[in-house]
């Protein structure tokens, strides 16, 4: 019976991998759960962090090992070479490769077909793990990691799990695991109990929409929106995890019209920093709708750090937006919408996980950019 996911995880323990940080991939979900049950883990919100973090333990005597898909090592390449390599402490990277095997998302594929050259242009070994047999590889190689304080990325195809026998009981039954003391922390901030699904909350707002400038986060969220409220002026994410909201900040400074961007926890987590941009700028025209759901929706429900112990109004209130408004009822959300409130206004809705069974954005991305450009333009 094939089961790769156990034989990953026994060589990091044959090697004594004993620190690990991710982020997740709908590709290596179950990989990431059981790293996350054998191992001291990290759950990350951007991947350079991991960097950082990794470093930090490296330098206390751990072997660290990082889990992310290939467009991370976009946002990690900086810091690998000037801190981890520059100190030379010793990083295992095991990337999930996309854009190379049965890809369905169009914006994986530049970085994926990419990334053995751009590894090989920072000067970070890489060993190609395009089928199961091939994870005996990453048995010498690993050694060598942590014997010569160096840098390796394992490269792992998606064909490697196919048809593996490893399920995630976590995943399962399409729950996600809340930190033992989110209870108590909703319970200090009075926090509202939510109803409302992603999609729910999107149909609920979409009247809402008509003539606007709608910048919609990446994945389910974009895919949902295209289901209940198509327009040319909607600019649809397919890739670029993180930058929905600084998007729509950039069209909201550059433009008369008015702008909606529908965010969420695990982008915003992603990166936070440019809310404080946003409420310097402070456009009256762009109103933020973080739909939270304590969950990376898109990659399989896992549980982002909003779901246990950060508040994102309170976030966005510390980086300087002023109007904010948490919500988590049909009725509260309508009101809000309804309400002419000066921007840069963030909009805090609480939701439960779960995605809408919705078909793909049948549009081409040169097209989606088009059509927004045109309404801009008018």
């Amino acid at each position: 019976m094939p089961r790769p996911e156990e034989e990953l995880i026994a060589l990091l323990i044959k090697h004594g991998v004993d620190f690990t940080a991710s982020l997740p991939c709908e590709k290596i979900k179950v990989l990431l759960e059981m790293v996350e049950r054998s191992f001291t883990h990290v759950p990350l919100t951007r991947e350079e962090e991991g960097v950082g973090i990794c470093a930090g333990a490296a330098l206390s005597g751990k072997r660290p090992a990082i889990f992310v898909q290939s467009s991370g090592i976009g946002n990690m390449i900086n810091a690998l070479l000037s801190l981890t390599s520059f100190y030379e402490l010793p990083l295992a990277l095991f990337v999930s490769h996309r854009g190379i095997y049965q890809e369905k998302i169009e914006a994986q594929v530049p970085m994926g077909q990419r990334l053995p050259g751009i590894l090989t242009g920072a000067g970070i070994t890489y060993t190609e793990i395009n089928k199961p047999k091939d994870l005996v590889f990453i048995d010498n190689e690993l050694r060598a990691v942590y014997a010569d304080n160096k840098i390796r990325a394992f490269l792992l195809s998606p064909a490697v799990w196919e048809g593996s026998e490893c399920k995630s009981p976590a995943l399962a039954g399409g729950k996600i695991s809340i930190s033992p003391h989110a209870a108590e922390i909703k319970k200090l901030q009075d926090v509202p109990t939510p109803t409302l699904t992603r999609y729910d909350v999107i149909k609920a707002i979409s009247r809402y929409l008509e003539g606007k400038v709608v910048v919609s986060n990446l994945g389910w969220p974009s895919k949902e929106l295209f289901a209940l409220k198509h327009q040319s002026s909607n600019f649809y994410m397919l890739g670029s995890m993180g930058m929905v909201t600084p998007i729509g900040l950039g069209i909201a400074l550059s433009s008369k019209k008015e702008v909606v961007v529908i965010d969420g926890d695990g982008s915003l987590l992603m990166n936070p920093g440019t809310l404080a941009t946003a409420a310097f700028a402070s456009p009256a025209n762009l109103t933020i709708v973080a739909i939270d759901n304590g969950a990376y929706g898109s990659t399989g429900n896992q549980p982002t750090l909003a779901a246990s112990c950060v508040d994102l109004e309170l976030v966005a209130r510390g980086f300087g937006f002023r109007n904010t408004l948490k919500v988590a009822g049909e009725k509260e959300l309508v009101e809000a919408m309804k309400e002419k409130r000066k921007g840069p206004a963030f909009l805090h809705v609480l939701a439960i996980p779960g995605n809408k069974d919705v078909p793909n954005i049948p549009v081409h991305h040169l097209e989606i950019r088009k059509q927004v450009q045109e309404f801009l333009s008018k």
